[in-house]
């Protein structure tokens, strides 16, 4: 096992911690794990791509861990009153559109779909957007809007890219 996969694995670990102490409203707990697994989330690109370590595992296990991390924060935070419905739900659609699409681009191309910058743009808006709203900051609702417009933008964009992958295999 490599560093970088060793640092995914990690993060998948800090999941159930994360959303254990933000169902138990200890928000800065919640917020350090958030930001250990960020980080570990850098340190694994970083290595992976500067010392050749990069995997298959580790193509399709790293954003799975963002998304399962992002996906606890939104669901229970919506639970709580603290990030509205529509995020929560445009959130999970747009991981799901990307789960279906990179499912199907492997399993009928074996292709791994790789992440966009619009992809990682989501993720670091939704990462300030959570922590905002886990400090109750004044202006964490105006994070909420960007990171619903961000999430919307994504999910399009990746919606399109696996539609025109399908078509170009098509013809």
């Amino acid at each position: 096992m490599n560093i970088p996969n060793a640092l995914t694995i990690l993060r998948f670990l800090m999941i159930p911690l994360f959303g254990y102490f933000v169902f138990n409203k200890q928000y800065l707990i919640a917020v350090i794990i958030y930001s250990i697994a960020a980080l570990t989330d850098m340190l694994d690109g970083f290595f992976a791509r500067k010392y050749n370590m990069i995997t298959s595992w580790g193509k399709v296990a790293d954003p799975v861990a963002d998304k399962l991390m992002q996906l606890t924060a939104v669901i229970i935070l919506n639970t709580q009153g603290k990030i509205p419905t529509i995020l929560a739900v445009a959130a999970m659609l747009k991981d799901v559109v990307i789960g279906i699409g990179s499912y199907l681009l492997y399993r009928q191309n074996n292709l791994i779909a790789q992440a966009n910058w619009y992809g990682k743009l989501t993720t670091v808006i939704l990462y300030f957007t959570i922590v905002t709203v886990l400090f109750s900051l004044p202006f964490s609702d105006i994070f909420v809007i960007i990171s619903l417009l961000s999430v919307l933008f994504s999910l399009l964009m990746y919606a399109l890219k696996f539609i025109r992958i399908k078509r170009s295999k098509i013809s």
